[in-house]
């Protein structure tokens, strides 16, 4: 086995691909090996709203090792930028961290410098030592400098503040990409649950202009195959297709009705 680790949903993203993801609210590492079994190219575990600790690294390496085994990647989101999490998720072998409701570049910069042994020309701020990500010390004098190639760090604007600021935000260094989240848009722009309505719309679309228009990849949530070529054509290449208890729900929610009326 090599050394060295590779990201193989960034280099997806930089060759111009699309990416598609799948979230795992069951949070277990046999669904994640189900879906990379798919062909699936990222697992979205969300550690912001529902699953264990974001600090519980073991929990994390489980559910790397099952991802590992069958070359897909975690979409990590974290529940806030601080650089410690950050580093602590870096450091049990996630390669793909976002983080939500970022409303300035200040937030942002902080994050990625976590995230990186250098940055933008200066020491950056992420610790040195032999987790896992460094294969327990094995990887060599190659691992700062693989590291800081293959992780990919990025921002999920889901504010007004953030979608103000998205110019200064999407002009960070090194910024991976950007998840544009229409749902909690629509709960700051004083709409909560219509993310179609006019005023969450052009803010989407506000931030999907600013982040193509500096060569930053867009990221989003899909609602059936037609949205997907829609966004597809639109420049997006992060997107999520669907979740495994929804995919459950689908299937079963509606089976005692089924039943008792003898469809």
């Amino acid at each position: 086995m090599s050394d060295l680790r590779t990201n193989d949903l960034r280099q997806t993203v930089e060759d111009g691909d699309v990416a598609f993801g799948v979230i795992e609210g069951v949070y277990s590492p046999m669904m994640v090996e189900l879906v990379g079994e798919m062909g699936f190219d990222f697992v979205w575990m969300d550690l912001e709203h529902a699953g264990p600790s974001p600090w519980d690294g073991q929990r994390l390496e489980d559910l790397l090792r099952a991802a590992d085994a069958v070359g897909t990647e975690l979409l990590v989101r974290l529940p806030t930028h601080e650089p410690a999490l950050v580093r602590k998720a870096l450091d049990a072998g996630v390669r793909n961290v976002f983080i939500p409701r970022v409303e300035t570049a200040e937030e942002a910069r902080k994050a990625i410098e976590a995230a990186r042994f250098e940055y933008d020309g200066a020491p950056g701020k992420r610790g040195l030592a032999s987790p896992r990500a460094s294969r327990w010390g094995g990887a060599g004098e190659a691992y700062t400098e693989t590291e800081d190639e293959e992780v990919m760090l990025g921002v999920t604007i889901e504010t007004a503040a953030g979608v103000d600021n998205i110019d200064d935000i999407v002009s960070v260094p090194e910024l991976g990409f950007v998840f544009i989240g229409p749902n909690d848009l629509s709960v700051s722009y004083g709409h909560p649950g219509e993310a179609d309505h006019p005023d969450v719309q052009e803010a989407v679309e506000s931030v999907r202009t600013a982040a193509l228009a500096n060569d930053v990849v867009v990221g989003g949530l899909t609602s059936g195959m037609d949205d997907v070529h829609e966004k597809v054509d639109a420049g997006y290449q992060l997107l999520n297709v669907g979740s495994t208890v929804g995919a459950v729900r689908k299937n079963l929610g509606d089976w005692f009705e089924q039943y008792e009326n003898g469809t």
